[in-house]
């Protein structure tokens, strides 16, 4: 979805938002984005008429931003004490929300923040959460509506705005005199807060979101340094404020990796001072096998990291490096520039509030695979040990007892089949981009196939970690997508997904199997296994591949093939 041009937004209000828009522009945080905002006070008209003339930049983001008084008529009524139909509310919310849905069939992505009111409106003072009549009381059943009635548009997410006017604080977030003098809704500093969440959801929509979050040790993820005092002496839980905060962080990570989130060490330090410390401290909240992988010895922080983030498969650009030490975050900034590396509070008692304020790992779903993440890359340790153990990489790969079972898209798998689409970079034949809704409307023409593949073995189960997908053309099928998660690369099932992409079009009536690579910076080794191991024939631009059906794609010994009918 994000592109290297500018994303067109177009950003629909009641307000003057202008500000806003203003922000997203300037903004130095990635993607680049360019605002056009609807007419305000035109929210429905906006939302209905796409001949409107802020439709002409055909938007790839829209942004629903309303307060509950100009869009709910009930609302209205509550402000003003005028006792309205109460029961009249969720009817109304309804309808707004039918609103953003075809809003969602014509863009990529629909932000809709939570509705809000000042913090002077009182509504029914000390009775206002206890009254049907309450401002606070309708306020919150709108927006639980809200956010039920979205929650199934796949690709229509709601923001918390008042989680920005909180951050902005009260009397920055309302000024009358803005709305009176210009219309404005909000204060510039929730405009800002706004911009940081809506740029993040389009990261995360996009596929951007990080995956692995390294750190440091000593004064990172305890206090005091574990050499000098042993694992006894360094700061973690107990009545100690500090060591207190550090218990406090690591169950913030804990959080993020049952998220999904892989965590990993790289830290100068004895490793086996530092590994006794993780084993044995009775108020260590992370242990060993939370952590998917470290690099703890005197060598150089950047090329520690970039060895462990090649053992596990991953991008610098998937990472986030933490380290209480300015020096180490420079010289990784310099060394690595695309691992994103924040800057750190010096305050030890901040780091929890630091750590929940990224952005970076923000994500459109979590799916299963994301709350197994963590016992996968374990399992990838006892794949890789036990590959240093056979002989032969073809014993190795019998010994794995791997098997492929397909599945056609569906709405079970479709959350992590785009996920994997938008996030895949390696293995990616065309690697196009498409949301949950594209993907499932692309699926669904007559001349068109996908599938998703699992892969097992006997050291478990690496769940959805593939996607295929056909176009019928006549006699001749084309594969669109070929896609592979790089936790199970170069194991020959890709020369399985080949073999079953052979047998469906085949019994579709094709003929003939064509694939076009579409080079970028990231997916050379896709390249690689079709010019060298697909068994298909290169055209003489050496990006077009082809393959008769006379003959079937042979399968890979070893893989088991569980696949339905075409």
């Amino acid at each position: 979805m994000i592109a290297d041009t500018r994303i067109r937004a177009l950003i629909v209000s009641d307000f003057n938002a202008q500000n806003l828009a203003g922000y997203l522009h300037n903004s130095r945080e990635s993607p680049a984005v360019g605002a056009e905002v609807a007419p305000f006070g035109q929210v429905m008209q906006a939302l209905t008429d796409f001949t409107m003339p802020c439709w002409e930049t055909d938007p790839q983001v829209v942004v629903v931003w309303t307060r509950p008084q100009a869009v709910l008529a009930t609302m209205r009524g509550l402000l003003e004490n005028a006792r309205p139909k109460v029961q009249d509310l969720l009817p109304e919310v309804d309808a707004f929300t039918r609103a953003v849905r075809g809003v969602s069939q014509r863009a990529r992505l629909v932000l809709v923040p939570t509705w809000t009111l000042p913090s002077y409106e009182r509504g029914l003072g000390m009775i206002d959460l206890k009254s049907e009549h309450g401002l606070s009381y309708q306020l919150m059943r709108a927006n639980l509506r809200l956010t039920d009635n979205l929650a199934a548009v796949q690709n229509a997410f709601v923001l918390d705005a008042e989680r920005w006017i909180a951050q902005a604080g009260s009397e920055h977030a309302h000024n009358p005199k803005l709305w009176y003098m210009g219309k404005i809704g909000f204060g510039n500093d929730v405009f800002k807060q706004a911009v940081h969440d809506i740029l993040a959801a389009i990261r995360g929509a996009g596929g951007g979101a990080r995956k692995l979050l390294v750190l440091d040790l000593d004064d990172t993820l305890w206090g005091g340094i574990v050499g000098d005092t042993g694992w006894e002496g360094i700061r973690l839980g107990g009545h100690d404020p500090i060591g207190e905060s550090f218990g406090d962080f690591q169950a913030a990570l804990k959080g993020l990796k049952n998220r999904g989130v892989l965590l990993g060490i790289v830290s100068k330090n004895d490793e086996n001072l530092a590994l006794e410390a993780i084993r044995r401290h009775p108020e260590m909240v992370l242990r060993l096998d939370d952590f998917s992988g470290w690099r703890i010895n005197w060598e150089d922080k950047a090329a520690n990291l970039r060895s462990l983030v090649s053992e596990l498969n991953l991008g610098l650009h998937s990472t986030v490096f933490v380290d209480d030490n300015p020096v180490e975050r420079s010289r990784v900034r310099a060394a690595l520039p695309e691992v994103l590396v924040p800057e750190w509070p010096e305050d030890k008692l901040l780091y929890r509030r630091a750590l929940q304020s990224l952005t970076c790992f923000d994500a459109p779903a979590i799916t299963e695979e994301d709350l197994d993440r963590t016992r996968l890359y374990a399992a990838e340790r006892e794949r890789t040990a036990a590959r240093d153990d056979t002989q032969s990489f073809d014993d190795w790969l019998r010994s794995l007892e791997t098997k492929v079972v397909v599945e056609p898209l569906s709405a079970a798998n479709l959350p992590r089949t785009a996920q994997l689409l938008n996030k895949t970079n390696q293995m990616n034949l065309s690697t196009r981009r498409m949301t949950e809704t594209e993907l499932l409307a692309w699926s669904e023409a007559a001349s068109h196939r996908v599938w998703a593949f699992r892969v097992q073995d006997k050291f478990g189960d690496s769940g959805l970690t593939g996607i295929a997908s056909l176009q019928l053309a006549g006699e001749k099928g084309i594969i669109v997508d070929f896609v592979l998660s790089c936790r199970v690369m170069g194991r020959r099932v890709e020369e399985a997904m080949l073999n079953f992409l052979g047998q469906a079009a085949g019994k579709l009536g094709a003929r003939q199997l064509d694939a076009t690579y579409i080079p970028t910076p990231k997916n050379k080794v896709c390249l690689d296994f079709w010019q060298e191991r697909s068994g298909f024939e290169a055209e003489a631009d050496s990006r077009t591949f082809k393959r008769s059906l006379a003959q079937p794609l042979p399968a890979p010994e070893g893989i088991l093939l569980v696949a339905p009918e075409a």
